[in-house]
């Protein structure tokens, strides 16, 4: 009780924050949910305590439940396609769809550990790793699985794999193994941290990146040769993370103890904080999705389902006046020039998918204001550039046929 009055708390200190992350759903202490997988911006999936597994096809507006067939903990699920997808658990649990969850099958697994992480580069090939050093390893979509154990390790908590042979395994206390013959052979990756880590991301066969405990961060960017030590404070006090996503080689966001979240736009080697989300201060998040540069969602304790569909990047607030235009249009931000907000009008003609990017005078992309179906309507969208830096910038709307830009400056 003590606890849930303290969140209780610290949610009204935060409540006036815009959210860059937007709070989709949240439940009671029974509801865990350990991993999060999204193949695009609009479909995906969770899975978590009591064999639960929940589906959304529209990008977490409304979720729907899935039959798993067990009440065991699910840890963690990989998915390749719409349809070919693994979720593993406690007591060495394996189960596949090749429907899209319609129907879950439970497969053999062959061992009775907890099963922490599974990585699929194709609906045949995956790799699962869990408690006293287990490596499981299929090629015929989970039919059947080798097993292999690592005597030097202690506890795998982490696997990831870029395609049917390049992958990397992570022990929390030990540092991590690289594969590049499909888990043939192994060799020792040297990393520069004591801390325990958590979870590993191979982005490409170069680029890989292992998060943990204390804000404790470490990337590669030549296949693991050497590592570079880019650790963070934590959350409060000594948070840490339990996860890590990326989009692309430069796009990251990692999620851990006490809603704590970082993004990096340049491969993690900086990190900036993004604003916790009302009503989710002090609650653990155990993994996050960052399908690409804007869309991203993150899970953890209580049921927690959080959403960003601008990168976390800006505090954005989109409204509707309730009137219906007879066109398309874009108008001038105003204030222009300003610091740090200003509010941009737009009208939708016809209802349908409505992007607004920000982008700076190189071309890249800054900040996405809108990016999802809008109905008729007027509307205006608040843009916060407070992390930002000053100067010219341009936006863009999009909406079916219609295209118009528009300039704007931020003065610090």
């Amino acid at each position: 009780m003590k606890k849930i009055f303290i969140l209780f708390i610290l949610a009204l200190l935060y409540n006036s924050v815009n959210a860059q992350w937007v709070l989709q759903q949240q439940g009671t202490l029974k509801n865990l949910f350990e991993c999060v997988k999204f193949i695009s911006p609009k479909i995906g999936w969770v899975v978590g305590s009591e064999g639960i597994i929940l589906h959304t096809t529209d990008g977490g507006t409304t979720w729907q439940k899935q039959s798993s067939g067990t009440t065991q903990t699910l840890m963690s699920v990989s998915f390749t396609d719409a349809n070919n997808g693994t979720a593993v658990g406690d007591s060495g649990t394996i189960i596949r769809t090749t429907n899209g969850g319609a129907t879950w099958q439970s497969q053999s697994s062959g061992v009775s550990v907890l099963l922490l992480s599974v990585s699929f580069t194709d609906k045949n090939t995956g790799n699962i790793v869990g408690g006293t050093n287990t490596f499981l390893r299929t090629t015929d979509g989970g039919s059947t699985w080798r097993s292999q154990t690592f005597k030097s390790f202690n506890y795998i908590s982490s696997v990831s794999f870029v395609n049917n042979n390049y992958g990397m395994v992570i022990d929390g206390f030990n540092g991590a193994l690289k594969t590049t013959d499909g888990g043939a052979t192994w060799a020792a990756q040297s990393i520069p941290t004591s801390s325990i880590q958590n979870c590993i991301c191979m982005i490409d066969t170069n680029n890989a990146i292992a998060v943990g405990i204390t804000g404790s961060i470490v990337i590669t960017t030549n296949g693991g040769n050497t590592w570079l030590n880019r650790s963070v404070g934590g959350g409060f006090s000594t948070g840490g993370f339990y996860s890590v996503s990326f989009a692309d080689k430069n796009n990251g966001i990692a999620v851990g103890q006490y809603g704590l979240i970082k993004r990096t736009t340049d491969g993690g080697n900086t990190w900036s904080s993004q604003s916790m989300v009302a009503n989710t201060i002090g609650v653990h998040l155990y993994s996050v999705s960052y399908v690409d540069s804007v869309n991203g969602i993150a899970v953890g304790e209580f049921g927690t389902i959080i959403r960003t569909s601008n990168g976390g990047v800006t505090s954005v607030v989109d409204r509707n006046n309730g009137t219906k235009p007879n066109s398309f249009s874009l108008e001038q931000n105003y204030p222009n020039p300003f610091n740090p907000s200003t509010a941009i009008n737009y009208s939708v003609a016809k209802s349908g998918f409505v992007t607004i990017k920000v982008y700076d005078v190189l071309g890249k992309e800054a900040a996405t204001l809108v990016n999802e179906e809008k109905p008729i309507g007027n509307y205006s969208v608040e843009f916060n550039a407070g992390k930002l830096t000053s100067g010219v910038y341009f936006y863009v709307m999009r909406a079916g046929a219609f295209t118009e830009t528009k300039k704007l400056l931020l003065l610090k």
